[in-house]
């Protein structure tokens, strides 16, 4: 698993290690935490760019499948440093590809996005909408799934591709912990504990029921679920799938507040600020391929998924005040 120690990644590999599987994880830790590594994982620090440190890994562990979750993700940094996101996201995978083809292991489950599809023509988004990304972050991933179908026909590579938006929520003994916070749910919280003054709408005259944008959030476990259920279907060998996982329905910006309200007890400032550019009003993934293909829908309600981070990000927020 490639990316294993992030936040996403280590709540996977935290849930595929209760279903039995012995886990391999690789990651630099620049974005990652050593303290999510546990029994029955082992850790071996390394980046995609590194050849030798890839071919040393596939030689000296059998491995049969790969699970790539070793991505930059923020779409405003990777306007600003295009490079930066080519080399690690693009280049890192195709290094990826080179040493399991290789090794001989023909299995990969793709942490894409949904941010493939740019500005969404129709809600929810089905997966033979165009992709058409508005941001290197979205044309990383595209190029990414590009080769997977290319190194598919070519060397019988088979694998899953999911394309999701927003992760939430904590499980298994972890959660969200980024140095530069930029997800919603947390920084709402964040402001219920008074470590932020304020939470800020951006824009409250959209063409929505309440007027803020909506989005779609997945739960982290039923993230870990589809793609347990990924790696299920590939080893028995399933043919390659290309789908997203949402909701099908979405959580508007104050309806995600409201109910951080709500589960947390506490009353904290929000103020409407103007509208970012670029922000479409609805992205919404449709759930029914995922469904057909997989046997998978989510489960956890927008409750579910905030009480869940309202009680790691407490957890997270006293380990904070002891290294102090």
């Amino acid at each position: 698993m490639v990316g294993g120690a992030g936040y996403i990644g280590n709540i996977i590999a935290r849930h595929l290690r209760q279903a039995g599987h012995d886990i391999i994880v690789l990651d630099n830790l620049s974005l990652g935490h050593r303290e999510g590594i546990t029994d029955g994982m082992t850790l071996i620090e390394g980046d995609l760019l590194e050849r030798n440190v890839l071919a040393e890994t596939f030689s000296r562990h059998e491995i049969d499948a790969v699970l790539h979750f070793a991505a930059r993700s923020l779409v405003g940094e990777s306007t600003k440093d295009p490079d930066g996101y080519y080399e690690n996201n693009v280049v890192g995978t195709l290094r990826l590809l080179q040493a399991m083809h290789v090794a001989k292991v023909d299995k990969i489950v793709f942490s894409s996005s949904a941010a493939v599809y740019g500005e969404p023509e129709q809600v929810p988004i089905t997966e033979e909408a165009r992709t058409s990304p508005t941001n290197p972050y979205g044309q990383t991933k595209v190029a990414i799934e590009g080769m997977l179908h290319d190194f598919g026909r070519a060397y019988g590579l088979r694998y899953v591709s999911l394309r999701y938006f927003n992760a939430a929520g904590a499980g298994l003994g972890w959660g969200e912990w980024h140095e530069h916070e930029t997800h919603l749910i947390p920084l709402v919280l964040a402001t219920a504990l008074k470590e932020r003054d304020e939470i800020v709408i951006f824009g409250d005259d959209y063409d929505t029921p309440d007027g803020s944008c909506i989005r779609d959030y997945i739960d982290i476990l039923d993230l870990a679920e589809a793609h347990a259920l990924a790696v299920d279907r590939l080893l028995a060998g399933g043919e390659s799938l290309v789908c997203n996982l949402g909701t099908s329905k979405g959580s508007s910006v104050k309806e995600v507040i409201d109910m951080c309200k709500e589960v947390s007890g506490v009353d904290f400032p929000v103020r409407i600020g103007k509208r970012r550019a670029g922000d479409p009003a609805r992205l919404v993934a449709s759930k029914e391929k995922a469904k057909q293909e997989l046997g998978w829908s989510p489960k956890r309600s927008l409750r579910d998924t905030i009480e869940s981070a309202w009680a790691w990000q407490q957890e997270l927020n006293s380990r904070k005040n002891i290294r102090a």
